[in-house]
């Protein structure tokens, strides 16, 4: 079996893969053997229950299992049929206290392997010489003008032809990285902003986007990237949250687990089982029960979901809703950890995580990097994590640190080591600064000089290169560099290691997990079809009153002409109720994208199911309409016609349905979408053959007529009607039937057959535009492709870390050394760059900033503060009584002008509530207490103008610069009376006090996407609530998501907020040393 080419394991299924010997995957290691079981007596029942399950056969044996009650014998059960409340209580068994219990499970699994002699399958991923480059557009040329995007096409097409060389200045994203991620060890990815992490995480997980240029090589166990499918051997969770909102936190974990299956996890079960019943092994019933549920894949809910609920700790909003822009749902903390729990509950054996910590707090972090840390050790996974600001107690849970800046690698090796060769270098940690803040920190410019421990030497700046240099020679690097000299032996590398299976289960299983989940989506948007029914009945009740019977003779050809619009307002009215298909494409995309490129499923088994599962909506839709108005009207009194008519409209509006998905498909844009949506219906109603009929239709035009989808519904609707018995009286001066004449002198045809040539053309368009909609959602990536654009001081400052010079850019871009004017240009800045306690509150007291326009500095105060909600219906299904679940217990307290308040407490302890609250932004609930301003009582009304509330997610228009953003908010906020002259003065002094002014022009541009960095954006966010000049301000964790060195950044500029006289209350999560000492006064808050 084994050869030294070593071919990859290919995953069977389940049943298929005991047929073969399960032993050629699933290996025995050199000098290990079967020994006897020396486990205590069971009480009698469960041995003969047990000997009863040994006698089955493999396939039905992996099934059934001995379930321990609370009350009551232990009895056999067959997994399949494991209850939902059977599962948890398992978990709960298993997992009495998540951060005890995890390390205990994970032993007696590991132990079960071992004693068998089983071999768990490892990865070991090797990068080398792996370069990443990219163009971007610099300063003003990235702006999405429209002077900009014409030049930009034509210079792309010279470009193409090799005419004019690129404009765009080159970017190095990761330069020369080399290293190995061994198994079974837990690393750490640092570095400061732009260093490259996430595109290392990326090129790792083989995702990076294909636009960018790259070279060198990636290989799990000695094989490239296009030997194996690295969607599914490894699972990267990304630093932005994307789910559906209307899901709940568990229906998002099990639709992921449904998804990618169980990988080889069954026929390892199937060894394993096989092994103890040779070796008279009995395991552990719950143990085995939990295996063996967890091995079976096609569960709606999969007891691995249980488990990492639990150890995530998202057991507490298991069934609450996820939530979005639109409907509120969990926390941002919450959220985040559903992000990772949505990777964590599938079989992939690498983890690439990039920044699982933002809005958790430090214990919630530790937890659940410990967590991983067990898994990785006990079960031998392989993984790395990135993280910002991690606490000490959890950078210490690492084996290894990969240190990058600049897109090299500085170190990569063992935790313990990387402070020597920092020492080695002349660089020493204090004693009260984070060892991981400090590692982010001594390799930037402009924070290095502080860390200088030679104080016999002049210091003088040491570039990232002569980091990057000095440790190839450092006894760590030397070591890394004799392993990666020496090929992974393939032949070592487990065959189940590996994964060669595109998807995870059968294509019947992904389509019924698609169809579930879309069921489930549209029970939660319910609304949306009662109101499009409730809407068609409205306006079939109008049509009704318009076309009533009474007025409509049918002698005449003028008569015919109002049936013939009676007929036509029919049918844009169907067509019309297809429209909402744009917006309600386009809402799922984005969890879409995510989930197509992480091959959860092909795109046509999430198409298909958005087309079936509408057919009754649509059945009940279009009933409604036409048996209100078809006798009401007068139409044909046949029955037959009646039905035909509706089976007609039936297909037009499944037709326009399919029209209006592919159209957000290929739009991908609610915008772009709408546009071609409204083009659309103008382009098939106009040539639809009444507005125009056949005959006016210009010949160049004709060619329209014909691709009209419309043409063929109006002309079977209209053969439907005037063929009838009603319109066969002949005419005196005519030949023919005044029905004909109707259909002739609208340029319709007459023949009987167009009825049924309509519809089947009609079902033609309906399965021509399903099937474009599927091509599109295959093929088509996110609409606005991330591109890379940068400030020209970002630029200058990239080239000055690298040239050891510090660099200026000319109005054109060009870029000039200035080694003595640098200091006038960034004095400001650079002087206050330096973390640490001094710097964040030293800043502030230089000067007083921001006081062009007055304000009143005011205080807030609250007393026995209550909130409360409606206690959730699932938690009263669950036994409990109360009908009130209260979120705040007399909660009493004050905020004072001048004074930094934090307020603290573990996720879920009511931080953001109690900000909520006292902000008034609480529209639902029940809020008890007393909350004054200054002394005087609290009105929303006034409070509103001198109050500002920064959200933790920083939403902003993302077409506008940082600038117009400022003037934007200024302009709407501000009052009156303020003059242009003072409120453009006033915006500028903001900017400096946040220090947005080299940012003036840039692109705010899509998180992840494009434009600012998220400590920008958290800047920004900042600055558009100070642009209305509040007397008091709530920041909802303004140090989310960035690292210690860019927190420091944004606390710099909150502490300058204070110090103009401002209150400012923040919640904050995972403070380090210095952050937390910038605050005047703490707050903790904590369940009760």
């Amino acid at each position: 079996m084994e050869s030294d080419d070593a071919e990859i394991y290919r995953a069977s299924s389940a049943r298929s893969s005991i047929r073969v010997n399960s032993s050629n995957i699933w290996r025995t290691d050199p000098g290990e053997f079967f020994s006897q079981s020396s486990h205590r007596e069971d009480d009698e029942g469960a041995l003969i229950q047990w000997a009863a399950i040994e006698k089955l056969p493999t396939y039905r044996r992996i099934t059934r299992g001995i379930l321990k009650d609370e009350e009551g014998p232990p009895r056999e059960i067959d997994v399949k049929n494991l209850g939902f409340f059977e599962k948890r209580n398992l978990v709960e068994r298993l997992l009495k206290v998540a951060e005890e219990d995890n390390e205990k499970l994970l032993f007696k699994l590991r132990k079960r392997i071992d004693r068998v002699g089983l071999e768990l399958p490892t990865i070991e991923v090797r990068f080398e010489h792996l370069n990443v480059h990219a163009e971007a557009h610099v300063g003003g040329r990235a702006l999405p003008t429209l002077i900009n995007f014409t030049v930009n096409f034509v210079e792309g097409i010279l470009n193409d032809l090799h005419i004019l060389p690129s404009r765009k200045k080159p970017m190095q994203i990761l330069s020369d990285a080399s290293g190995i991620i061994k198994p079974g060890r837990l690393t750490l990815l640092l570095g400061p902003p732009s260093s490259g992490k996430t595109s290392l995480l990326l090129a790792l997980a083989g995702k990076l986007d294909t636009d960018l240029k790259v070279s060198g090589r990636v290989t799990y166990n000695g094989h490239g990237m296009d030997e194996f499918v690295p969607q599914r051997t490894s699972a990267y969770i990304s630093q932005y949250d994307l789910h559906m909102g209307e899901l709940t936190v568990r229906e998002t974990l099990a639709f992921s687990a449904r998804c990618q299956g169980v990988g080889t996890l069954y026929e390892m079960l199937a060894e394993l089982s096989r092994r103890e019943k040779e070796a008279n092994i009995k395991p552990d019933p719950d143990i085995d029960i939990f295996m063996k549920a967890a091995s079976l894949e096609g569960q709606e809910a999969s007891v691995v979901t249980d488990y990492v609920l639990k150890i995530l700790g998202l057991e507490i909003c298991a069934d609450a809703m996820v939530g979005d822009e639109m409907v509120r749902g969990i926390s941002g903390g919450q959220k985040k950890r559903v992000t990772t729990g949505e990777m964590l509950v599938g079989p992939a054996r690498v983890l690439l995580m990039d920044e699982i910590s933002t809005g958790l707090d430090s214990s919630t972090t530790f937890q659940i990097v410990n967590s991983i840390r067990q898994s990785i050790h006990i079960l031998q996974g392989t993984s790395v994590i990135s993280l910002l600001q991690p606490a000490p107690e959890t950078y210490d849970l690492f084996d290894d640190i990969i240190l990058l800046s600049d897109g090299q690698i500085v170190y990569q090796g063992p935790r313990e080591c990387v402070l020597e060769f920092f020492e080695h270098m002349g660089f020493k940690c204090p004693e009260r600064k984070g060892v991981a803040d400090f590692l982010q920190e001594v390799t930037s410019r402009k924070d290095q000089k502080q860390y200088w421990a030679k104080k016999d030497e002049p210091y003088s700046y040491v570039q990232v290169k002569e980091f990057a240099e000095a440790f190839k020679s450092f006894h760590v690097g030397q070591k890394l560099g004799d392993k990666l000299a020496v090929p992974f032996d393939k032949a070592k590398g487990h065959p189940a290691a590996l994964t060669t299976k595109k998807y995870g289960v059968s294509k019947k299983e992904l389509l019924k997990a698609c169809t579930s989940r879309e069921y489930l989506l549209m029970k939660r948007n319910s609304f949306i079809y009662i109101f499009k029914l409730s809407q068609l009945t409205l306006m079939a009740l109008i049509t009704m009153t318009l076309f009533l019977r009474t007025e409509m003779p049918k002698k005449t050809l003028e008569d015919g002409g109002i049936f013939m619009g009676a007929l036509f307002f029919t049918l844009i009215m169907i067509m019309f109720n297809g429209y909402s298909e744009i917006a309600l494409s386009i809402m799922k995309l984005p969890v879409f994208y995510k989930q197509r490129d992480f091959l959860f499923f092909p795109a046509w088994a999430y198409a298909l199911p958005t087309w079936f599962l509408k057919i009754p909506v649509t059945i009940v839709e279009v009933a409604a309409w036409v048996f209100l108005t078809y006798y009401v009207i007068g139409y044909e009194p046949d029955a037959g016609r009646l039905f035909k008519q509706y089976l007609l409209l039936l297909c037009v509006n499944q037709m326009s349905a399919a029209l209006f998905r592919f159209i957000g498909g290929i739009g991908r844009n609610i915008i772009v979408a709408n546009t071609f949506g409204s083009f659309a219906l103008l382009t098939v109603l106009v040539l639809g053959g009444f507005i125009l009929s056949r005959d006016d239709i210009k010949k160049w035009w004709i060619w329209g007529f014909w691709m009209s989808p419309m043409m063929y519904g109006q002309n079977a609707l209209a053969v439907n009607e005037f063929l009838g018995k009603r319109w066969r009286q002949i005419p005196s001066n005519s030949n023919e039937t005044l029905g004909v004449q109707v259909l002739k002198s609208r340029g319709m045809f007459p023949e009987a057959h167009w009825y049924w040539l309509g519809l089947g053309a009609t079902l033609g368009f309906f399965v021509v535009f399903q099937f474009l909609y599927t091509l599109a959602l295959t093929y088509l990536n996110p609409f606005g492709k991330p591109q890379a654009i940068i400030t020209e001081e970002t630029l200058a400052e990239r080239i000055a870390v690298k040239t050891g010079e510090l660099v200026e850019l000319s109005s054109s871009g060009d870029i000039t050394s200035n080694e003595k004017g640098n200091e006038v240009r960034r004095s400001a800045s650079s002087t206050s760059m330096a973390t640490g306690v001094g710097s964040i509150t030293d800043a502030g007291q230089n000067r007083k900033r921001g006081m062009v326009l007055p304000f009143e500095p005011l205080s807030i105060a609250f007393d026995e503060i209550r909130y409360s909600v409606d206690m959730p219906q699932e938690m009263k299904d669950q036994g409990i009584p109360e009908d009130r679940l209260e979120l705040l217990k007399g909660i009493s307290g004050a905020f004072r002008p001048g004074v930094l308040t934090a307020l603290m407490g573990v996720s879920g302890a009511g931080k953001t509530t109690l900000m909520d609250v006292l902000a008034g932004r609480k529209t639902g609930g029940y809020i008890e207490g007393r909350i004054t301003i200054s002394g005087y009582p609290k009105k929303q009304e006034t409070f509103a103008r001198i109050s500002g509330y920064c959200e933790q997610t920083d939403i902003h228009s993302p077409h506008v610069t940082v600038y117009e953003s400022l003037q934007y908010s200024a302009w709407l906020r501000l009052p009156a009376e303020v003059d242009s002259a003072a409120k453009k003065m006033f915006v500028d002094e903001v900017m400096e006090l946040v220090e947005l002014t080299p940012l003036k022009g840039a692109l705010v541009g899509l998180p992840g996407v494009n434009g600012l960095s998220t400590e920008q954006r958290k800047r920004l966010t900042i600055a558009v609530e100070l642009v209305a000049n509040p007397s008091i301000i709530f920041m909802d964790e303004p140090t989310s998501g960035l690292d210690a060195r860019a927190a420091a950044i944004v606390m710099r500029t909150v502490r300058n907020t204070v110090d103009t006289g401002r209150t400012v209350v923040c919640t904050i999560h995972q403070p380090s040393i210095d952050i937390f000492d910038a605050f005047d006064e703490v707050r903790n808050l904590s369940h009760v």
